[in-house]
């Protein structure tokens, strides 16, 4: 049953991934990377790592794609669909993403095989605020200051000086 539900919401991420990545309109891409960071929480849910979950869910749900937004917002980007955004390397593109694809899908093949997907027994929120604050505290604090810059880049954009043209 684990496997099944595993599949499914990995199934919806990656649908709603490729919608993301394909949309023209950038609010819609913003909303379906809702989708796609919610069917990841689902799968670590499946896993038992509910505190992941529960972060997965809280930060980049609620804290990036709220970003994204405001950032969209800030500096005023056009949310009418976008037909020039799409240029003549997409078929390249997609060729390159493909061929990436099935490489990392071998090689997760090559190393799990046909193991059968079993919770995670280290998904407590004691065992993961050990991990971080022993382990990889450089990391998260490296991240909450790129956060930090994102977020002044936003308002410093949203700032800037009205030229004549404006």
């Amino acid at each position: 049953m684990t496997t099944a539900l595993f599949s499914v919401a990995g199934a919806v991420a990656l649908i709603a991934s490729v919608i993301v990545v394909t949309s023209r309109r950038i609010v819609h891409a913003a909303l379906w990377l809702v989708v796609a960071l919610g069917a990841v929480a689902g799968c670590f849910g499946v896993l038992h790592a509910e505190f992941v979950a529960l972060v997965q869910i809280l930060v980049y749900v609620g804290a990036i794609v709220v970003l994204v937004l405001f950032a969209l917002m800030l500096t005023k980007a056009p949310t009418n669909p976008l037909p020039t955004v799409t240029t003549g390397r997409s078929p390249f593109a997609a060729a390159v993403a493909g061929v990436l694809a099935l490489i990392l899908g071998a090689g997760v093949v090559l190393a799990f095989g046909n193991e059968k997907i079993k919770p995670v027994p280290d998904g407590s929120a004691e065992a993961i605020g050990t991990a971080i604050f022993k382990t990889w505290v450089l990391p998260f604090e490296v991240l909450s200051v790129l956060l930090l810059a994102a977020l002044i880049g936003a308002i410093a954009l949203s700032q800037r000086k009205k030229t004549e043209e404006d």
